[in-house]
């Protein structure tokens, strides 16, 4: 390795070998582009932007959502010397240290300056962010800045008019984004000239399977049974609150030492719970979604999904936590057809007409308020008030007045869409064809082979309907590609499978729509783009 993109990977991060994507990221931002890196967690993100950073004069700011991790990046960084050196600002420094870090960013003393999105909203500090004038933006976790992600975030929502005012060049991370999410990152942090990179989603370690169940306790039975057989440390994740110490206690009775994590325990419970876990003090935690982002133990061998998550999306992102270590691991979904209304039922309710009206006088007339001023002056929680504040951002053009219509016409947008994902699990579930397959061409990458290591694979269902596909005539309709339905409206191409083409109309969410039937009909009218 001789050019200076290999030569400070190994003089100052001591590696001489890059992955794939990490040259093509940082290249990138040296030419002055922005990029989209979108890797599944281990691949080397963080790595991109390192390098990158110390290539480009001036200091680098990460936005991150998560304290335990920004903490864990910048220790990191300072293990490797003054050209790395970092610092953070967040809730859980004094005002005195949050003025010492930006400082020393300012005045050139430190590298990386790590922050929140709430932080980078705040007025004084994104005047003294500006002020120093960053050279690199990281965004870390940028599928949380997407509505039409599973994992939306309302602080992300103002990112790209904050970052915009720094004239920095930007780089976007995630390890999970559909095509839909990739276009939404672009747009709402006004990336431009960006380059996309994408790969690394197979994670061909992973064997994945699904099983069919009966009655409410068949499903029970199979999972504590998996839970207990199972060896090495594992994750079983469940729909409820109620279900997560349920299970736990389960899965405690068959002689697995076993924690349990969801949002509604304390929080010093749960970093308990996530420690016992990440040092193996237990070998199984049961848990709700809650329990996710941050989350890299590389020997997890198994993860059940005692229920149908909310998305693919986070199907993918769950599962994908098991064998970060390369070696072999399973993934498996209990699917029982009860559970889809369930899920359906779980999706973010329309907020009330009368809610509504009152957070949207509340933000009129004290829009210096605090949040939580402004939530008790409009009688609603402070969660239901920064949804209601995100749909207003989100229903109305800049300067533009919106109305209670609007924001609850937004909201039941939104309430489709989380539905629609939901029939996308079922999908999943209930496929012939490879289940990778089916996971990677709904993150939009098409055109995979057989993993020949789920129970479709094995069974040869899915060698059977790739056999069926190739007598199938070739589909008008590419990936991508802008369509418009007459009844649902305008969308994107997500995949084409065989006789089967999924679209994300717009208004309606996912479609998946039955191709032969389509052409015979001319459902499907191409845009021009």
């Amino acid at each position: 390795m001789s050019d200076k993109i290999s030569d400070a990977a190994r003089t100052v991060f001591g590696r001489d070998r890059l992955r794939a994507g990490q040259r093509e990221a940082v290249q990138a931002l040296l030419d002055g582009r922005d990029a989209l890196l979108v890797q599944p967690t281990g691949a080397g993100k963080s790595l991109a932007y390192q390098l990158a950073a110390v290539l480009i004069d001036g200091p680098t700011l990460v936005v991150s959502p998560l304290l335990a991790l920004q903490q864990d990046q910048a220790e990191h960084l300072e293990a490797y010397g003054d050209r790395t050196r970092a610092r953070r600002i967040s809730s859980a420094e004094t005002p005195k240290q949050r003025e010492e870090a930006l400082a020393a960013a300012r005045d050139g003393e430190v590298e990386f300056l790590f922050l929140a999105p709430e932080q980078l909203a705040n007025d004084a500090v994104h005047a003294a962010v500006s002020s120093m004038r960053p050279s690199l933006v990281v965004v870390d976790e940028a599928h949380c800045v997407s509505s039409w992600g599973h994992d939306f975030r309302p602080d992300y929502l103002r990112l790209g008019e904050l970052l915009e005012g720094l004239g920095a060049r930007t780089i976007a991370m995630t390890a999970t984004a559909s095509l839909p999410v990739r276009t939404d990152i672009v747009d709402r942090l006004h990336l431009t000239d960006v380059s996309i990179i994408v790969g690394g989603a197979a994670r061909e370690n992973i064997d994945l399977s699904v099983e069919r169940c009966v009655t409410e306790r068949d499903q029970e039975e199979r999972v504590v049974a998996a839970a207990a057989a199972q060896e090495g440390s594992g994750i079983v994740y469940v729909s409820t609150r109620k279900a997560a110490e349920h299970y736990a206690a389960l899965v405690a009775d068959a002689g697995r030492t076993t924690t349990c994590y969801h949002a509604g325990l304390a929080k010093k419970a749960r970093e308990q719970a996530q420690a016992d876990f990440m040092t193996s003090a237990v070998d199984v935690v049961v848990a709700t979604s809650a329990f996710g982002m941050g989350i890299d133990k590389p020997d997890v061998r198994w993860v059940l999904h005692a229920h149908i998550p909310e998305s693919p999306d986070e199907y993918y992102q769950q599962v994908g936590r098991a064998g970060r270590d390369g070696d072999p691991s399973a993934g498996v979904l209990y699917f029982r057809t009860e559970d889809l209304s369930l899920r359906r039922f779980q999706t973010v309710p329309v907020p009330k007409p009368s809610e509504v009206s009152r957070v949207l006088a509340a933000l009129a007339t004290r829009p210096d308020a605090t949040a939580a001023e402004q939530a008790e002056v409009a009688d609603v929680s402070l969660r239901k008030l920064q949804r209601i504040a995100n749909l207003v951002i989100e229903a109305g053009a800049e300067g533009e007045t919106v109305g209670v219509d609007e924001v609850r016409a937004r909201a039941e947008g939104y309430q489709t869409l989380q539905r629609s994902r939901v029939e996308m699990v079922r999908g999943y579930a209930e496929t012939r064809r490879c289940r990778r397959q089916f996971l990677l061409a709904y993150l939009g990458e098409s055109d995979t082979p057989r993993c020949e290591r789920c129970d479709n694979c094995r069974s040869g269902a899915a060698a059977a309907e790739e056999a069926q596909d190739a007598a199938a005539p070739d589909s008008p309709f590419q990936p991508e590609e802008r369509v418009s339905h007459a009844s649902f409206g305008e969308g994107m191409v997500i995949s084409v499978e065989g006789e089967e083409v999924v679209v994300l109309f717009d208004d309606v969410g996912y479609k998946t729509l039955s191709l032969p039937t389509v052409v015979e009909h001319d459902l499907l009218e191409p845009l021009d783009a």
